[in-house]
């Protein structure tokens, strides 16, 4: 099933800021798959290149690109499908002794090697009207696309802090097997209809459901503690059957906003959070924690640091205590 994939959304930008900052291209090499159908494809003519070349001068290739001046994301999105992913990106660059910035259209395409996302073809483009290379403007997608503005909201992109929570449903395969596609899809939607509820009341945004889980974004971690500790009391004093329990993580930083959805190493962390924790449990990240500072109405018990898979290192994660 094909679904928007935050973790290759962090894994690309992981793979851009190396090109913005030209520090480390050889880090390059390890974004690549090691197998023979790996492919290269540039804006230049001859830029076509397979298997260990590309390994190979991945690093030189971008090494030898002059540094940007100007070098900003304008649309970002990517999705997953079992094994295999892509990305699209479209980043305004500008470099030294240049009058204008250009508008480059990358698609990164992955596969899944062990734990590990692995790009296995790269292909970039730049805007070049296709008067000039066919003799005809080929506007039928472009109108469909127009009309659908006019229907509604045109893209806007901002960034701003914000908590991200997320819940996750423990047990819900076995759960929706034992009960079947009709009884669990109206248990799951009640669900989502509480909290949804405890999220607006505490002035946070329930952005999306995900499968059996959630993604909500607050304006403060205040409120999104709070609104945590209301959900795990609703989800305890229910009494219809059959119950089920929720794990909950947090995570506080800089998000990015564009066409209703969050992206950001902020949203996946908080992801990842979500997925160590077991049923019933808070857990947030220490920005989230020192956001709220000493105040003594929530009560953080610190856990071992975790590993959490696509991001580097060990994280500080702490329990939010939510029972009387």
């Amino acid at each position: 099933m094909i679904r928007s994939s935050l973790e290759l959304l962090a894994v690309s930008r992981r793979w851009y800021e190396i090109l913005r900052t030209k520090k480390n291209t050889d880090e390059l090499q390890d974004f690549l798959s090691k197998v023979d159908e790996l492919r290269f494809v540039g804006t230049g003519e001859g830029e076509f290149w397979s298997g260990q070349a590309v390994r190979d001068g991945v690093s030189g290739f971008f090494a030898e690109i002059p540094a940007p001046v100007v070098f900003e994301e304008v649309e970002a999105e990517a999705f997953e499908n079992g094994d295999t992913g892509w990305s699209s990106f479209v980043h305004k660059i500008q470099f030294v002794g240049f009058d204008e910035a250009v508008f480059y259209r990358t698609v990164l395409i992955f596969v899944l090697e062990g734990a590990a996302w692995k790009i296995i073809n790269r292909h970039a483009s730049v805007p070049t009207p296709n008067i000039e290379l066919v003799g005809k403007e080929q506007l039928a997608i472009q109108k469909l696309v127009d009309a659908a503005r006019e229907d509604g909201p045109e893209l806007v992109q901002t960034e701003g802090l914000a908590s991200v929570l997320f819940t996750d449903v423990e047990g819900s395969t076995t759960l929706a097997e034992a009960l079947g596609d009709q009884r669990w899809s109206v248990l799951i939607e009640n669900h989502f209809q509480v909290l949804a509820a405890i999220i607006e009341k505490h002035h946070g945004q329930f952005v999306k459901s995900l499968g059996d889980g959630t993604l909500s974004v607050f304006p403060s971690a205040k409120e999104a503690l709070t609104a945590a500790v209301k959900i795990q009391k609703a989800i305890a004093s229910a009494s219809e059957e059959p119950s089920f329990g929720v794990r909950i993580g947090i995570h506080t930083g800089d998000v990015v906003q564009s066409r209703g959805d969050f992206f950001g190493t902020v949203v996946n962390k908080a992801s990842r959070i979500t997925t160590v924790g077991a049923a019933g449990e808070i857990l947030v990240s220490d920005a989230t924690r020192a956001m709220v500072g000493g105040r003594t109405d929530f009560s953080f018990f610190e856990i071992e640091p975790r590993l959490l898979k696509g991001l580097r290192g060990h994280h500080v994660l702490y329990r939010l205590d939510w029972q009387d």
